[in-house]
């Protein structure tokens, strides 16, 4: 069975560094047998890559964009994971995944910007990584962030 360090590097994918806080919380928690992890920002270096709303029109972020956030988002949290149990290869389930889209009011795509972060997990986990979803469309986001998204991950 491969590792999924190698699945990583098959995909040309390299875990960030964890996000430190911008608040009072830790990026994830063990309870039982599973990980929680808070909402993960689209940071790249500690910076957000774009802010505001997703739509369609001048000055909102384009759905693609958004989606390509979402992706980055759900690497993010798998850091997180990563950090709290020691390798994603002990991950037997990704079980819920939590997608969040600072939306346009005119903006009903939420679960195409959410795909990003699913298509990824399915990616790196196989079957392991097929979840339960909700996609939400929210007035704003922390520091004015397009996406957020939080997982729920299974371990052993």
């Amino acid at each position: 069975m491969t590792s999924i360090a190698d699945r990583l590097a098959e995909l040309g994918i390299t875990l960030p560094p964890v996000n430190p806080p911008v608040a009072a919380y830790v990026p994830a928690v063990i309870s039982g047998d599973h990980v929680y992890t808070s909402g993960q920002l689209p940071m790249v270096g500690g910076v957000l890559p774009a802010t505001g709303k997703v739509g369609e029109g001048d000055g909102l972020v384009s759905a693609a964009d958004a989606k390509a956030y979402a992706r980055t988002s759900a690497l993010n949290a798998l850091a997180a994971v990563e950090s709290v149990i020691g390798s994603l290869d002990r991950v037997t389930r990704i079980v819920k995944v939590v997608g969040f889209v600072s939306s346009d009011p005119s903006f009903t795509g939420q679960p195409g910007v959410i795909n990003g972060a699913s298509e990824v997990l399915g990616e790196i986990f196989g079957d392991a990584g097929i979840h339960a979803r909700s996609a939400v469309g929210v007035a704003v986001l922390p520091l004015d962030s397009p996406v957020e998204v939080e997982l729920i991950v299974s371990f052993a």
